[in-house]
């Protein structure tokens, strides 16, 4: 929603996708780590195979992380130093202990129940409520994620209540910027 502003967004899931791409470095070091289960017939990452993995072992959850934070954040550094317009949003999911926390002047998380996670997560990557129970697990809490907030976008409602927040919080930030920067 803040794009159809033409704010520049910075997406660390979509550079995630792009770090194990077909002939990158990242993809063969995952491979050689966990072996070729996880890679697809057409020599693309089988993500539902990692996260089997990965969700069920903590010690192989720290080595995929290891293999891609360092990817992850030098890219969107690259990508954040590029982006042009009065402020812009870096999206990282999991902000709290992540260096890119330091590159940023304000976090807005984006909240939503726990019930509403668990469906969504289901929905969305787990292939059942057990493991999405261990993904949710091996996040960080959502008591913490509001805790490093300096704004929060509460997405329990519909889509006209999620886009009036947004935009509260867009002229928001251009006030923000036109402080800062002398943006008009």
């Amino acid at each position: 929603m803040f794009a159809e502003f033409g704010i520049p967004t910075v997406d660390t899931d979509l550079i995630a996708r792009q770090v194990v791409e077909p002939g990158q470095p990242a993809l063969d070091e995952i491979r050689a780590e966990f072996g070729a289960a996880v890679i697809a017939a057409d020599g693309s990452l089988d993500r539902q195979a990692l996260r089997n993995i990965v969700f069920a072992d903590e010690d192989k959850r720290h080595k995929l992380e290891a293999i891609l934070h360092p990817r992850i954040g030098a890219e969107t550094i690259i990508q954040s130093n590029a982006a042009i317009g009065p402020y812009q949003l870096i999206v990282v999911p999991l902000l709290v202990g992540s260096p890119l926390a330091k590159y940023v002047d304000r976090i807005l998380v984006v909240d939503c129940s726990e019930e509403e996670q668990m469906r969504r997560l289901v929905a969305r990557d787990a292939d059942s409520e057990e493991q999405a129970r261990r993904i949710i697990a091996s996040q960080v809490s959502r008591e913490e994620r509001l805790a490093i907030a300096d704004d929060v976008i509460v997405n329990d409602g519909d889509l006209t209540d999620t886009r009036r927040q947004v935009e509260r919080l867009h002229a928001s930030y251009l006030e923000l910027a036109e402080q800062r920067d002398g943006y008009p």
